[in-house]
């Protein structure tokens, strides 16, 4: 089970680089993003009156956290990436750049959250770099007319995702999926619908391959992508999700090619196999993470969400 989990995490997280590609071309992205997000918000508002038993005993205070984490995990981290690939970046790029994430959240799981991480799973994190750095020279190398700042742009939404998986990690109340991607849609709506009012982009386009890519969004990067991730989160513990993220640059760059021409060379290929290898290597490389070599650590748990 845990097998397909992250299959299907990793194609649909995967999906919003392309679904973010797919509208570039006929609106701005804070446009995308507010209609993404409004009738999404809206929806998942009933839903939520209509079944509220997941709501009660909840306090405002872990709403407002819920909020903080959707802030940092769906708006900071969305309009940075979608930002980036209307400046240029390829979307297999923007991809391969947020891979250091791994890496990062990694190094920081013993110091803040006290979990464990073995040696083995180590190598599988530095290999995963590796093939990330690997796929980024190959797109560097082929892009053109794209301003160099651009690429820093993902590093933001790559440090914002981290930040909020650490905010999540920390907390010791168990708030049911329905209701995180409830608070963290709507918190993304509110803040979004602003931006587009206040810069005077809200109106959508009437053309069809916009409201195809929202449609895109809304199913496979919201609901499959983002929804997969907290649940594998809580499943695995944060070593082993962010290494899936390994994944995701060299499954973009393969599906930017076949849907817009995006080039996949040699070199790409190679670090689609040692980011496979990376995954296998920290997945079989010892204990959950949130446990030590002698048994649970506690409050470091991971499934505590």
């Amino acid at each position: 089970m845990n097998f397909l989990l992250s299959i299907a995490f990793v194609l649909c997280w995967s999906s919003g680089f392309i679904g973010a590609k797919l509208g570039a071309g006929s609106a701005p992205a804070i446009t995308i993003l507010m209609w993404r997000f409004l009738p999404l918000a809206a929806v998942l508002i009933v839903v939520s009156a209509v079944a509220g038993a997941a709501w009660r005993g909840l306090t405002a205070r872990e709403v407002t956290r819920q909020a903080m984490i959707g802030v940092l995990s769906q708006s900071g981290y969305l309009l940075t990436v979608y930002y980036a690939i209307q400046l240029g970046v390829s979307s297999g790029t923007t991809a391969l750049i947020d891979g250091v994430q791994p890496l990062v959240a990694g190094a920081l799981a013993g110091p803040l959250l006290r979990q464990y991480v073995s040696r083995r799973q180590w190598l599988g994190l530095c290999l995963g770099v590796g093939g990330v750095a690997i796929v980024t020279m190959a797109d560097a190398a082929a892009a053109t007319g794209v301003a160099w700042w651009a690429y820093l742009v993902p590093f933001l939404g790559m440090f914002s995702l981290v930040a909020a998986t650490f905010l999540e990690s920390r907390s010791r109340t168990r708030v049911a999926p329905s209701v995180s991607l409830t608070v963290h849609c709507v918190t993304s709506a509110v803040i979004f619908t602003t931006l587009a009012l206040g810069t005077g982009a809200a109106a959508p386009p009437a053309e069809l391959s916009f409201w195809t890519a929202i449609g895109w969004l809304v199913v496979l990067s919201t609901f499959g992508g983002y929804g997969l991730y907290w649940l594998i989160l809580r499943r695995s513990g944060v070593t082993k999700v962010n290494t899936l993220m390994f994944l995701m640059a060299p499954v973009t760059a393969v599906w930017g090619a076949l849907m817009f021409g995006e080039p996949f060379g040699p070199q790409t290929a190679l670090g689609l196999l040692v980011g496979l290898a990376a995954v296998v290597i920290v997945h079989r490389g010892g204990p959950e993470i949130g446990r030590s070599p002698q048994g649970p650590r506690g409050g470091a748990d991971i499934g505590r969400s």
